[in-house]
């Protein structure tokens, strides 16, 4: 099965910034899409999805104002704009369907350092 690619993490400094994607497995992803993140030794979390027309957002509290999530218009590739970071952003982040129902196969995610 055919799993999410995510990239563009990296190294940063806290207050810096950074864009990760995604690529949707097997070409236009029509449903809600989230971006997950884990970090260790904790469970993962959700942190920003956007839904299947790509009209609404939503975000978990902590990072609301500093992340944005966006998709292309051929809804194969969605991107996470991350601002402001601090060290407790520090994570693997994950792309994958917004319902349980629909998740499909994780990928490998993207790993963000913040450093302080």
């Amino acid at each position: 099965q055919e799993q999410w690619v995510e990239s563009g993490g990296g190294l940063v400094q806290a207050g810096g910034s950074l864009s990760i994607s995604c690529a949707a497995p097997g070409g236009p992803f029509n449903y809600a899409v989230s971006w997950f993140r884990q970090a260790p030794g904790k469970e993962r979390e959700e942190v920003a999805s956007i839904g299947a027309a790509g009209a609404s957002e939503w975000y978990t509290g902590s990072v609301k104002g500093r992340f944005t999530i966006l998709r292309d218009v051929t809804k194969t590739t969605f991107y996470l704009l991350m601002n402001a970071l601090n060290p407790e952003d520090t994570a693997t982040y994950y792309c994958n369907a917004e319902e349980t129902r629909r998740w499909t196969s994780w990928g490998q995610g993207t790993q963000v350092v913040v450093s302080s």
